[in-house]
Formats: C-alpha cells, structure tokens, sequence
C-alpha cells in the first residue's frame, strides 16, 4: 500500500475540528512515500529510529517538522539535535538532561514531551505519576540545567486491546495527569498543554478524551516494512 492521501484528508480533517494536529508515523517507509502526504499538505511527521531519521532529514524537504516518537538512547540525542522539531519520549532525566546538553551545543531549545506509562503492557516505555513529579521537581528547582529544552507536555500509549473502555480510561488518566501537575510543578504552563495521544487504532477515542497530537501510522502508509 502507498500514503492514501483520502485517509490523510479525512484524518486531518477530524483532527482539525478537536483543534489537535496530526503526526503521519514514517518510520521503515521509504523517503517517496512521505512526499506523497507532504505535497499533499502533511507536514509533521513521526520517526522511531535515530539512524533511519537522520538519512530521511537528509534528503526531504527542509520544512518538514520532524518529531521523534521512540525510545531515545541518550548516545543518540546529538544526531538528532540539530534539526529535531519535538520529542515525544522523554521517559526519565538522564534523558531530558542529554537533549539539553546537545541543543546548548547549537544554541537550539528543543520542544519535549514527557511519555507516560499508562498502558497495562510492561513492554511500554514511560515514567509514573511519582517519576514524573520527581521529574518536574528537579526542573524547577535547577531550571538553569534547562534552558535549551521547553517542556510541552505528555504522551502516553494505550493499551493495545479491543476493550474500548480500558484504553479511554487510560487517555482520561493521561489528561487528567497534565492537568493536575500543570499548575503545581510546570514554571511556564502555557507551554505545557499537548497531550500526544492517539494511534491507528485508537484516534477516535484519544481525540474524545483530549488528545492535541495523533501519531497516526498505518492508516496513513499501511503496515510497516520490516527489513529481512
């Protein structure tokens, strides 16, 4: 299957009325597959692997907003510093730490989320409630360590079931969790309001419950390809 360009319209579209943005998920498609959606009008999209990110950076348009959605190894964050637009998956400070080093380098301030765990999955990355605080705490009392990183909010995967009521019951925990630290921990709230939340299978429900950001992938280019 190539990028469905009627998929991207309809999706956006409903995105659009929840006044929530839309990242087309890239990761393992190939570079003509990203500029069908782009010219198209896509322009954020998401990728899970630095090496692969980095040689897609390389030969797409420059206006690409780049977001990075997968587990980040901290040796890795200086290869996607210089042009990274948002990382989603921020899940402890050593991280958040690195990302600020690396965009201090090149004068950049890096957009981050804060990924949560609220799947029932162990296999899922992401900090809990207490980790986050702790988190957030050390931020505010060192906010000179942070200056080249702005903290925009969380994101969170569901579980990957057919329950509908479990997985919104997971985004509710994810919103109400952004705005019960938002006001308590966070020096500048009103960049801390995204909520990135939503895949192929869930969107619908995430936008109900709140979601500002979808990271939509199969709908968008199919399954993914898996190198042999």
């Amino acid at each position: 299957m190539a990028a469905d360009i009627s998929e991207l319209n309809r999706i956006s579209a409903l995105a659009e009325s929840y006044h929530a943005g839309l990242a087309a998920v890239s990761k393992t498609k190939p570079a003509e597959d990203i500029l069908t959606l782009y010219h198209a009008g896509q322009k954020i999209f998401g990728e899970n692997y630095v090496q692969e990110l980095v040689e897609k950076e390389s030969i797409l348009p420059k206006d690409i907003q780049w977001h990075f959605i997968g587990h980040l190894q901290t040796n890795k964050v200086k290869y996607i510093a210089p042009f990274i637009n948002m990382i989603h998956s921020v899940d402890d400070i050593k991280l958040l730490k690195e990302v600020n080093k690396q965009a201090a380098k090149i004068n950049r301030v890096i957009d981050c989320l804060l990924q949560i765990h609220i799947a029932t999955e162990e296999t899922k990355f992401g900090m809990d409630e207490d980790e986050l605080i702790h988190l957030l705490k050390e931020v505010m009392v060192h906010p000179e360590n942070y200056h080249h990183i702005r903290l925009c909010g969380l994101m969170g995967m569901a579980t990957n079931t057919v329950n509908q009521t479990l997985i919104r019951k997971e985004f509710q925990s994810l919103k109400s969790l952004l705005e019960k630290v938002r006001e308590k921990y966070i020096a500048h709230p009103q960049y801390f309001k995204e909520l990135s939340m939503g895949m192929s299978n869930d969107y619908k429900i995430a936008l109900e419950e709140g979601s500002t950001l979808l990271r939509i992938g199969s709908l968008l280019f199919g399954k993914r390809e898996y190198k042999q």
